[in-house]
């Protein structure tokens, strides 16, 4: 059996960004905004609201956050910080708007 993390297609590697901390904040952020309803779906299927997911994403990039403080660069830091803002500011914003509230 190959190991999950042995990469065996090189068109594969191509089609893919490079990993790196920007990379997987990116790719949570894009999950909860997906979640929110802000960003299409990848596969193109209609957008799905999900409030508890988009949650659980925005808390746990908080908790990346919180783990990783003191080793990142101040690039990273500030990438991770914003968009932490700026996540937590569309939630409350999107479920205010769901709700009816203002």
């Amino acid at each position: 059996m190959a190991s999950p993390t042995k990469r065996t297609d090189d068109a594969d590697d191509e089609a893919l960004p490079s990993i790196d901390f920007t990379t997987f904040v990116a790719s949570l952020s894009h999950s909860a905004l997906m979640h929110l309803g802000e960003a299409p779906p990848l596969d193109g299927h209609p957008v799905e609201k999900n409030f508890p997911l988009a949650r659980q994403t925005i808390d746990l990039l908080g908790v990346l956050e919180e783990k990783t403080k003191g080793n990142l660069t101040g690039d990273e830091e500030r990438i991770l910080a914003h968009t932490l803002f700026d996540l937590r500011t569309r939630f409350v914003e999107v479920s205010r708007a769901a709700s009816g509230k203002k």
